[in-house]
């Protein structure tokens, strides 16, 4: 068990980001728990959502960044296997522009969250993505989703805010 932790954290000065980062969490970490992922959805999907109310995807987006900050995220590849390994799929970047980023994220888990009984969504995942990129590319992120259900689809556009 990890005692004792510090995270990486973000700060803006005009067009210049700070960040420290000191003992972080492997990925590799992640290999250590298991999840049948029925559990992982109930509470995703109903409980969280009852116990955050109207300010579910908002607080969700937010848990995402802090979550990406605890881990060693140095590559858009380190950003694919903890997608992998945290089973949100596979994610992969489709394209690159001069001031977004546009991913995809597939998988027969995406498939399933999509035409499920419960209602997903992926505000966790675009708030982790965000985040990631942001200490990847050192420039400050923010992430938006667009969903394609007929396609089995997630569509991840991240946009440079500076």
């Amino acid at each position: 068990m990890i005692s004792s932790l510090t995270y990486c954290y973000f700060t803006s000065r005009k067009d210049d980001i700070h960040v420290a980062r000191k003992k972080l969490l492997p990925i590799s970490l992640l290999d250590q728990y298991q999840s049948a992922g029925a559990g992982y959805d109930v509470l995703r999907y109903i409980g969280i959502a009852d116990l955050l109310g109207p300010e579910k995807d908002t607080i969700l987006y937010f848990m995402g960044k802090r979550l990406a900050r605890m881990f060693d995220i140095r590559s858009v590849d380190d950003i694919a296997v903890f997608f992998e390994k945290m089973g949100w799929g596979k994610i992969e970047l489709i394209k690159e522009k001069r001031r977004s980023l546009v991913f995809y994220l597939l998988s027969d888990a995406v498939a399933q969250r999509l035409h499920g009984p419960l209602e997903g969504d992926f505000k966790l995942e675009a708030g982790f993505l965000a985040e990631s990129i942001q200490f990847v590319n050192q420039m400050e992120c923010e992430c938006t989703v667009a969903i394609h259900r007929k396609i089995h689809q997630v569509e991840f556009n991240v946009l440079y805010i500076n």
